[in-house]
């Protein structure tokens, strides 16, 4: 089969199962909804929080409040691309529709980072409208210095974890239990290690912390990186999920 009929037939797959879908969908309106909850209630009560607190305020990173559970659903969606079809068996029919299994892999990572992609712009861009609109005179520009690297760089984000989601479920082979590591390790574990002041360098270079720096604004004085930095390691650990998953795929029977 060529390239161009893999990336076909790969995204005949995701449009036609239902809970792809849903989860993408659900990405974009969570965070769209979260943030501009968030931003309301701020412009509500701006004036009651402490100076340092309004100087220190950054109304781009408030439009971006809802992307903890953005970033769960593109979670589900990159582990469910490839789970459902172990899950189903529909696996060894790709396999012998498309023998190389490097093709194949790459169909999916094509397809679903695309996809990903495109949804993770358009929830960047509505979020950071919908959420300075609701902030009124606190809101901010998007010609203004550095946001529109951080709307766009939002969006990158979204992609690069549906990439990261991608090759784990492929090493692990199973939806269940892609999402329960892939929740604990970009959601939870950097979490439980920035409150310990021994481990909290440790969780700079952890996914989620590093790939959500390129959507701030205002610099991090902590982090060890700036902006495109903690991208690039975000994309090493997006590549790196992607060659274990080859590894296996090409090693092992499905």
């Amino acid at each position: 089969m060529s390239f161009p009929a893999v990336l076909r037939s790969e995204w005949t797959k995701i449009r036609t199962v239902a809970s792809t879908g849903w989860t993408l969908g659900t990405a974009l309106a969570v965070t769209v909804a979260m943030g501009a909850a968030l931003c309301a209630a701020v412009n509500a009560t701006f004036e009651d929080m402490p100076a340092a607190q309004q100087a220190a305020f950054d109304s781009t990173q408030m439009s971006f409040a809802g992307m903890m559970l953005g970033q769960l659903a593109v979670l589900v969606f990159g582990a469910m691309v490839v789970g459902s079809e172990y899950g189903s068996g529909m696996i060894r029919t790709s396999l012998a529709a498309v023998p190389r299994r490097g093709s194949l892999l790459l169909g999916k990572v094509v397809v679903a980072t695309a996809l990903a992609l495109a949804v993770g712009l358009a929830t960047a861009f509505l979020s950071f409208f919908t959420g300075q609109a609701l902030l009124g005179d606190h809101g901010i520009g998007l010609g203004e210095e550095n946001v529109l690297r951080a709307v766009v760089g939002a969006g990158l984000y979204m992609a690069l974890l549906a990439l990261f989601s991608i090759g784990v479920s492929m090493m692990l082979r199973n939806s269940a239990a892609s999402i329960c590591i892939l929740i604990a390790f970009v959601l939870i574990v950097p979490i439980v290690l920035g409150v310990i002041d021994a481990t909290r360098k440790i969780a700079y270079y952890l996914p989620s912390q590093s790939g959500s720096a390129i959507m701030q604004t205002m610099s991090d004085g902590d982090a060890p990186y700036g902006p495109w930095g903690g991208f690039g390691i975000m994309v090493l650990w997006a590549l790196a999920a992607v060659l274990g998953g080859y590894l296996v795929l090409k090693r092992r029977d499905a």
